[in-house]
């Protein structure tokens, strides 16, 4: 029986030994010998280029006319004509409106009446100085003229006859720019106030966009420079548009408002909400494109490739255009980048390029 123990120890430790030495035979099997086994991965790779880098900025906002002015009625009256409508065009100086003039009609007969009746009393009272007009001096004769007229209202007259005809002109309301008419707020016979508003006329035909972009990226904008606006009612056509107007005040939010004025207006109306894309290009600046670029930790990362490896590069990154992205360090500009399956892709893994 004690033979037989012995028997098993002894078997327990020569298999203990042979699988040591089975393990240290394992690890003297280099490393190198696993990585050619594993199947290269295919990329696709882009050079790194010291260029012209066109940086976008985005911005949104709605449109606005150029020209946006309250028709406004001046006197009160009964509506008796309104020949407008919501969205009509109309031009500088038409007739929008008109109220029952009669009133007005009636003061400015009084008035002209008044008027002659003073009339009438200075050459009355003019009579009593016929030697001083028929003289020469000219300076007596008109102080004369001033004081009789003075004295018998003939001053008081004008003025009344003048503003008598001032309230008749103003029973016609004219519109004060062209454009279309917007928000009218009364009907025809509707009894009006003193400066109602009666309407909004918008210069359609000149709209602007305004939008507000970052505090920091104020700099890389100016007057005349060209932007693409992106109306929701056509998102996939650009329009040209121009800055006009920079706002030389930073809002509480940090944003400051620019002004873009379209080229075109062609189905486009104010209020319209619509994207604008500035461009801003930067000279001599070396860039890759955007999928070259993986995060890692919270840092960028770009893959690029050394004897068919992938070498890991932390970079530090610049602006970006949605398309291309600038690299301010970490890489060399003419290096060959990684554009594709690099999200899991580790340093010093076999890669293999492809072209189609």
């Amino acid at each position: 029986m004690k033979n037989y123990h012995y028997l098993a120890l002894i078997c327990l430790l020569g298999l203990n030994f042979s699988c040591k030495e089975d393990a240290e035979k394992q690890e003297e099997i280099p490393a190198e010998s696993f990585r050619n086994e594993v199947a290269a991965t295919e990329v696709r790779v882009a050079l790194a280029e010291t260029k012209s880098f066109d940086y976008l900025i985005n911005a949104t906002g709605k449109l606005e006319a150029a020209a946006q002015v309250k028709a406004v009625i001046e006197q009160p009256g009964y509506l008796i004509e309104l020949p407008i409508r919501e969205g009509q065009a109309v031009s500088k100086g038409q007739v929008i409106a008109k109220l029952d003039p009669t009133e007005a009609e009636i003061r400015l007969e009084k008035a002209k009446i008044s008027l002659q009746n003073a009339l009438a009393a200075y050459e009355n009272d003019k009579l009593g100085f016929s030697r001083d007009f028929a003289s020469g001096d000219e300076e007596r004769k008109a102080f004369l003229e001033q004081q009789l007229k003075a004295k018998n209202g003939v001053f008081l007259a004008e003025i009344e006859l003048r503003e008598a005809q001032l309230n008749l002109e103003r029973c016609e309301v004219k519109a004060p720019i062209s454009g279309r008419v917007a928000d009218l707020k009364f009907k025809m016979g509707s009894l009006i106030a003193t400066n109602s508003e009666l309407c909004e006329i918008l210069s359609t035909s000149n709209l602007e966009l305004r939008v507000k972009v970052l505090e920091s990226d104020i700099s890389l904008i100016s007057i005349n420079q060209k932007a693409e606006v992106y109306p929701v009612s056509n998102t996939q056509e650009a329009l040209e548009g121009r800055v006009i107007a920079i706002n030389p005040k930073v809002d509480e939010s940090g944003l400051v408002e620019v002004a873009i004025r379209l080229s075109t207006t062609q189905n486009l109306l104010p209020g319209m909400n619509a994207r604008a894309i500035i461009r801003a290009p930067q000279a001599n600046s070396l860039v890759v494109p955007k999928d070259a670029v993986v995060y890692r930790s919270g840092r960028a990362v770009v893959f690029t490739i050394d004897n068919d490896e992938s070498q890991w590069n932390y970079v530090e990154v610049g602006r970006d255009n949605g398309q291309e992205i600038e690299i301010l360090d970490g890489i060399e500009a003419g290096s060959t980048v990684i554009t594709t399956n690099n999200l899991q892709l580790a340093h010093q893994a076999p890669v293999q390029i492809v072209t189609e």
